[in-house]
């Protein structure tokens, strides 16, 4: 069925995850997925039965704990407390398709079949996903470090009839809708809830939903990039390739390839030039951007590996015969791959802003504030203003989260990645990023209009066209947010696949 993602049958792409999440696709578990998963548990079962050794986790106590060891009757017992008392996670709710994607990345990492968990558990994974039940996460609380155990303790209380959720737009208590579909809450066998909270699906949901946005939002920032040289009556010549070719970085030579199929058959571009070079924000277009998308490249490749990996702890290699407590739940490559992307995708709004203060300089016949009616209006002055506070805020968010640890578990867990506090401050960035460059949009049609008759390229003509149907041409001053949070909805819904 073409609605339907069998979970397990293969590796996971962000094509994969796009067309999921888009598309609203149901998740079965592919049979050899249920293969590999009951193979796996019914080893444990056996070696926990045939074994007087102790095993991590399984049959010990948890992090500084592990030196207790836990009787065969209370096992059960010791991963329900476990689920329990980890449901730490505080702050503001993650919108649904955080959850979604979390449940999505767990339920495939569990159907690799080196975790030893029930094919129930997984199976009720699926079940909230398809069903819409959106157990209730808030965003902080995870050190990355043994996996994201607060969130993902929270994620799953509902696995066993605990904790909230919402369900047809109302928020409800977990066991109340396990009873409405008829659902017994799962009973967590040995290592199952460490298997459930061990992992780093919060980082990685964030991550995947992030660089997907990322990945679209360079077409977005080219395009916008395109209007403001036109504006600014800039040079085509530091896009032409034969520059681009002298220092070939893959995303230098797609920016500049990205600009000149934007501007083909502009009448502004093709116009005699009065000056030389252009500033650096407008010259510098290829190396910045072109910079990004490699660096989002790098981190994709990073991500892409996480995703389609065994991170909870101990891992189970029934072939081998082996049960083997590493530290693959440690979020270390996340959490410097996602400080990389923090400055790489920061980078894009600090040279947006300094485009929309070339603009308003009154610099190459524009007027100053690209004020049509002088005076009595102040024009574009004060949303300038406001990217700069925006392309500030981002730039605290460029901190290192990576570069801080703080000691966890008694002194046992004496190193952590702070992958998941690198995870969230994406969001914060992309959001600051949506509005920088809605003002530069702003900007930049406004500066065109200042060039008429004079045209741009028939692609952006009819960008503008379509955008001036939303934001018109601003002669007298008007209430400056609400065009805003306008050109930010314009750009939203706006497909980006033709740049």
């Amino acid at each position: 069925m073409n609605n339907v993602y069998q979970i397990g049958s293969g590796p996971l792409t962000f094509e994969i995850l796009e067309n999921i999440i888009n598309n609203n696709l149901k998740l079965n578990l592919a049979p050899e997925a249920v293969e590999r998963i009951k193979k796996c548990r019914d080893y444990l079962d056996k070696k926990i039965q045939d074994s007087e050794e102790p095993m991590y986790g399984i049959t010990t106590g948890f992090g500084s704990l592990c030196n207790i060891t836990i009787s065969p009757d209370q096992l059960s017992l010791l991963q329900e407390n476990l689920v329990k008392s980890h449901a730490c996670s505080v702050g503001e709710e993650i919108p649904p398709v955080i959850i979604k994607l979390m449940m999505l990345l767990k339920a495939h990492a569990l159907s690799l079949g080196y975790s030893g968990v029930q094919v129930i558990t997984v199976q009720r994974i699926l079940d909230l996903y398809n069903n819409d039940v959106m157990p209730i996460v808030y965003d902080r609380g995870s050190l990355g470090a043994s996996g994201d155990l607060a969130p993902l303790a929270n994620l799953f209380l509902p696995l066993i009839g605990a904790g909230d959720v919402y369900y047809q737009g109302k928020r409800r208590e977990a066991m109340s809708v396990l009873q409405e579909f008829g659902w017994k809450p799962v009973r967590l066998m040995s290592k199952e809830g460490l298997a459930l909270l061990n992992g780093t699906q919060f980082m990685s949901a964030n991550g995947v939903y992030a660089l997907i946005k990322a990945m679209e939002f360079t077409k977005k920032a080219d395009l916008i990039a395109a209007l403001s040289l036109e504006a600014f009556n800039g040079l085509i010549d530091p896009f032409l390739d034969c520059i681009q070719q002298m220092r070939p970085h893959p995303g230098q030579i797609e920016t500049g390839e990205r600009i000149r199929k934007l501007l083909k058959d502009s009448e502004l571009i093709a116009q005699e030039k009065g000056h030389l070079q252009d500033p650096y924000s407008f010259r510098c277009i290829p190396q910045v951007h072109g910079a990004t998308k490699d660096a989002i490249r790098y981190v994709a490749q990073v991500l892409l590996t996480e995703i389609n990996s065994v991170t909870d702890n101990p891992t189970i290699f029934p072939d081998e015969d082996r049960i083997l407590s590493g530290g693959n739940f440690h979020g270390q490559p996340l959490a410097i791959a996602f400080d990389f992307l923090a400055i790489a995708l920061a980078e894009l709004g600090n040279i947006s802003e300094r485009r929309v203060s070339q603009l308003i300089m009154g610099l190459r016949g524009l007027p100053e504030f690209l004020v049509a009616n002088p005076g009595v209006n102040s024009g574009f002055m004060i949303p300038q203003y406001a990217a700069a506070s925006m392309v500030s805020q981002n730039k605290m968010y460029c901190y290192a989260a990576s570069g801080d640890s703080i000691v966890s578990s008694n002194g046992q867990e004496d190193h952590v990645s702070m992958g998941a506090n690198a995870a969230t401050k994406l969001f914060r960035i992309l959001n600051n990023l949506d509005h920088i460059y809605a003002i530069e949009l702003m900007n930049a049609a406004q500066g065109i209009d200042f060039r008429r008759p004079l045209k741009t390229s028939p692609v952006l003509e009819n960008f503008l066209a379509e955008y001036r149907k939303e934001v018109p041409f601003i002669k007298d001053d008007v209430i400056m947010y609400k065009e805003i949070h306008k050109t930010v909805a314009f750009l939203d819904r706006i497909s980006f696949d033709f740049v």
